[in-house]
């Protein structure tokens, strides 16, 4: 049997407190993800030179770290040894690597200026280190995001997976709040030139502060139980190159339930993948086509200006996000409920039993979001101003908020049933926080594999030691559809946009291809994302008779 010291605990006096404590680190991902580089990199490397066809080959950065370096890192830490736990020390370099990286990525054209003074060497090398220091941004955090869910799934028992999932998607999208804000805000005119002489470097400087912030602030708060030794066990693979042997037998002998979470996953990130890397740029160039005055249209700034357009409708986007991943979760049956039974207050028992007869569960509201979300995206060909442009963006917030942590929660109650956790998991009524109380050093105690500790003991309500494996094949079908939709991407703009963006011609970069009339190549990406978004549909619902 797998032995263990110590058990997971969470600083703070309050339930909500060890929440927001234990899902901190989600700020500064999604903050990083989403407000700098969904938002602002796309038209960094466009302002560099680069046409939209190269940029989408960037982007293959995401899908390819996602599918290498979680599942390798879920591995790793399922049987690291540590004595600072499996999750947290990972989290810790991983958090560094990203903040220096992105140092980096900021300030590209000072560090080449300093060692090359050829102007068009300099800017090849520009363009060579910015996209390296992207892939290195995107490894890195993807080993941080790996071990920040797995860490949220290991530390709370069965019955709370949803509440930490639901958690982790709340702090998710105030990061998403935060990065827009200040992608939307002018930071020069606020901070002047103290962090930069541009709105990008600024942000970079910032979110690199932030990820190292929140990180601390989960390593510091979370005690996790030190594994001391390995079980025997036929999921693990034995001998040279384990990792990957592990990785590759564990994909293949998926159980019935997860595989059909992976492939609801995989249909739905198809969908997701080019509004979350172009929407930003998509709402600027809709902003340039039919709203800016022509005075204001090849402005010196006009990298700045899309970006501060595209952040100001993604921060209306993630306020519709964090507003629903506040209200939708307390209003969705869990996946536990039908087995674990809550007992509320007496004096409100009757109005919370009444309130639960109607709510749907979590499986019809993943449902619904697809549909959503394709209702969305079918209308991008269809944007002519701003405003509606903004408003599609906005509606995306609903879904979002949705599958940020349905399948989260799904895997998580799937990965804790398969370690032998009990969906009661021996907690007594209204004592679901304590499992991750705070506890003395001196309390450590060794204890075995999950589901054999006593009834009644901390051991039962302890989770899954494979959740890093699992959550990382969980990534394997979410990232190749990003392949997929890069290369889509990659096509489409190959044949309606040949150049480079129109929008951002300027006299120092001037567009190959100037005529901004016809189709949006990026609204037909989108839309096409719609049709993948029904399927995702029809395999979610597939997921109930399975």
């Amino acid at each position: 049997m797998s032995t263990w010291t110590g058990q997971p605990s969470v600083r703070g006096s309050s339930e909500t407190m060890r929440m927001f404590l234990l899902t901190c680190v989600s700020v500064g991902i999604t903050f990083l993800h989403m407000g700098v580089e969904m938002t602002y990199c796309t038209p960094y490397l466009l302002s560099l030179g680069l046409t939209k066809g190269q940029t989408s080959m960037v982007w293959v950065a995401g899908p390819l770290s996602g599918m290498i370096v979680q599942p390798i890192i879920g591995v790793i830490a399922d049987q690291s040894r540590s004595k600072w736990g499996r999750r947290r020390p990972i989290i810790a370099l991983g958090s560094v690597i990203v903040a220096l990286s992105l140092l980096t990525l900021g300030f590209t054209k000072e560090i080449v200026a300093a060692f090359v003074s050829d102007k068009q060497t300099a800017r090849i090398l520009t363009i060579i280190l910015a996209v390296l220091c992207l892939y290195v941004v995107d490894f890195a955090i993807n080993g941080v995001m790996s071990c920040a869910r797995s860490l949220v799934v290991d530390t709370l028992p069965i019955q709370k997976q949803q509440e930490g999932a639901a958690w982790a998607s709340r702090m998710g999208s105030l990061g998403h709040i935060i990065g827009y804000g200040m992608g939307a805000a002018d930071l020069l005119q606020i901070f002047g030139t103290t962090l930069g002489d541009t709105q990008f470097k600024q942000l970079t400087v910032i979110a690199a502060l932030g990820m190292l912030a929140t990180s601390a602030i989960t390593c510091w708060a979370v005690t996790e139980r030190v594994l001391v030794s390995v079980r025997h066990d036929p999921r693990r693979a034995q001998g040279r190159f384990k990792v990957f042997r592990q990785i590759w037998s564990t994909l293949l002998t998926l159980p019935p339930r997860i595989r059909a979470i992976c492939w609801a996953q995989f249909w739905s990130w198809i969908g997701w993948f080019p509004f979350l890397i172009y929407s930003s740029t998509w709402v600027g160039e809709i902003y340039f086509r039919f709203d800016v005055p022509a005075e204001v249209k090849g402005t010196k700034d006009a990298l700045g200006d899309m970006g501060r357009i595209g952040s100001t409708a993604l921060t209306v986007y993630s306020t519709v996000t964090f507003i629903s991943a506040w209200i939708l979760p307390p209003l969705v049956r869990a996946p536990e409920d039908d087995s674990f039974t809550h007992r509320p207050p007496a004096s409100i028992a009757r109005w919370v039993e009444t309130l639960n007869k109607f709510k749907p569960d979590l499986l019809t509201a993943w449902f619904a979001s697809h549909l959503i979300f394709a209702a969305a995206m079918a209308l991008t060909p269809f944007a002519g101003s701003f405003r509606f442009a903004t408003a599609i963006v906005a509606m995306c917030g609903i879904p979002w908020s949705v599958a940020m942590w349905a399948p989260t929660t799904f895997l998580g109650v799937e990965v804790n049933k398969l370690s032998g956790a009990s969906d009661h998991s021996g907690a007594l009524p209204n004592s679901g926080v304590a499992p991750y109380r705070r506890l003395s050093t001196a309390s450590s105690i060794e204890m075995r594999e999950i589901g054999d500790a006593e009834p009644g003991t901390t051991g039962s309500r302890s989770t899954g030691e494979l959740s890093g494996v699992y959550f990382g094949i969980l990534n394997i079908y979410t990232t190749i559809p990003q392949f997929i939709s890069t290369f889509m991407s990659a096509m489409v703009f190959a044949v309606l946009e040949p150049g480079k963006s129109p929008e951002l011609a300027t006299d120092a970069h001037p567009s190959e291809h100037n005529d901004t009339e016809g189709t949006n190549a990026i609204s037909v990406c989108m839309f096409i994302g719609a049709i993948s978004s029904l399927a995702a549909a029809v395999a979610t619902r597939k997921l109930r008779h399975v």
